[in-house]
């Protein structure tokens, strides 16, 4: 059986993001998000054939959401199928699978049993998840189902990497280790870049800076995941939009004795009161801290400036764990749009023999090379693609379970 069109889902608390792809010719044939669900307004923008078309329906949950998507894929004027018969498969992107559910998986009730587990280390996205899939077991019943974890690219960190410096029985007890995330945009931009640069992925050494509101940086060495940024959840790290990345731990017992905070209160200041939002008190949008940094704001400089640092810090770090660096890529909203932001981190980098061209730097959003001639590391800008990636591991799973 060759599969021909898959929906790929992104479940949000209040939004579904979707894409149907042709894993034949990778072509999305159509994608579109609807947002504020369960809120009194809530739309639907429907990018197909090149149009946009934005419509406004109310939706009370992902079930009714999922109900208007689907009248739209099938519409006259809107569709792409003539009925949903079309449709072979569904592709869910799920954030944490814990350490149980590591690769690709069929969904099953045991499986939305763990996903709802795992949502103890990221409550937004695996509850979110759940109700994606929830809804689509309910109005496609007969369709095939696989959720892709972005944690599973990671399980091949070795345990000396991955396990926290505290007492091991906590470990076995609760699972505390580093788990990373954006895996599925990482091995995407590895796979890529290896292609373009007609080379074997098992033959390089790639570190990827995926750089947006949620930031991490990741070694890929022999095709595998060695080292990642992100922790246990998806606050650690480098400095965020609006998460802190790492602290010392001390400084979160010290705020919650100073400011009184309970557990919950603590996790709500670091996830979405901090990173360079929380220095620079300007946006949570890099472009506009760039804008006034540029303009000279003092605290717009300082919170792109540990963002660059940490960044550049972790490359070093992934170096050193694979023992050099053969390419360096950026992907994602600043790593794709941020010129500034990848010459900057690319400066402090030269002890490794980065050298970017500027020229080749002044771009946004575009498959280049960027290194310069004299480069001993190759620089890339890769855009990523999550969608494609978990079209394509879908249609792996659905062909080898012969369904």
């Amino acid at each position: 059986m060759k599969l021909l069109k898959i929906l790929v889902l992104n479940s949000g608390s209040s939004s579904l993001k979707y894409q149907v792809i042709d894993t034949e010719t990778d072509e999305m044939l159509v994608k579109g998000n609807y947002e504020r669900i369960g809120q009194p307004i809530a739309f639907l923008t429907h990018k197909v054939n090149g149009e946009k078309h934005k419509f406004e329906h109310s939706a009370k949950d992902h079930k009714e959401a999922l109900e208007f998507v689907m009248s739209r894929l099938i519409s006259k004027h809107y569709g792409i199928f003539k009925s949903l018969d079309e449709l072979d498969a569904i592709g869910h992107r799920v954030v944490h699978g814990g350490e149980k559910l590591t690769n690709p998986t069929l969904v099953t009730d045991e499986v939305i049993k763990e996903i709802n587990k795992a949502a103890e280390l990221a409550p937004l996205h695996n509850k979110s998840a759940v109700l994606g899939i929830e809804a689509c077991k309910e109005l496609l019943p007969t369709k095939p189902m696989v959720t892709v974890f972005d944690t599973g690219f990671h399980q091949s960190i070795p345990p000396e990497r991955y396990i926290y410096p505290i007492p091991y029985k906590l470990y076995e007890k609760y699972h505390i280790r580093k788990y990373g995330a954006h895996g599925t945009s990482h091995k995407y931009v590895a796979y890529r870049v290896s292609e373009i640069i007609g080379k074997d992925i098992k033959d390089l050494k790639i570190v990827n800076c995926h750089l947006g509101q949620g930031a991490s940086v990741c070694a890929i060495q022999n095709g595998n995941s060695v080292e990642t940024s992100m922790g246990l959840t998806p606050l650690g790290g480098i400095p965020m939009g609006t998460r802190s990345g790492d602290l010392d731990p001390s400084v979160v017992t010290y705020i919650m004795k100073k400011e009184n905070l309970n557990p919950t209160e603590i996790n709500d200041l670091l996830n979405k009161e901090s990173g360079v939002y929380g220095i620079s008190n300007i946006s949570v949008d890099f472009r506009d801290i760039e804008r006034e940094a540029l303009g000279g704001s003092i605290r717009a400089n300082r919170a792109l400036d540990a963002f660059h640092y940490a960044t550049a810090a972790y490359i070093a770090k992934c170096a050193v764990a694979m023992g050099g660096i053969d390419v360096l890529t950026f992907t994602a909203g600043v790593g794709e749009k941020s010129p500034y932001s990848r010459s900057e981190i690319c400066k402090m980098l030269k002890i490794f023999g980065v050298e970017i061209s500027e020229e080749l730097n002044n771009i946004k959003s575009e498959e280049r090379e960027i290194s310069s001639p004299k480069s001993q590391v190759r620089v890339f800008i890769i855009p990523t693609n999550e969608e494609l990636m978990i079209a394509k591991e879908t249609e792996m799973i659905i062909k080898k379970k012969g369904i």
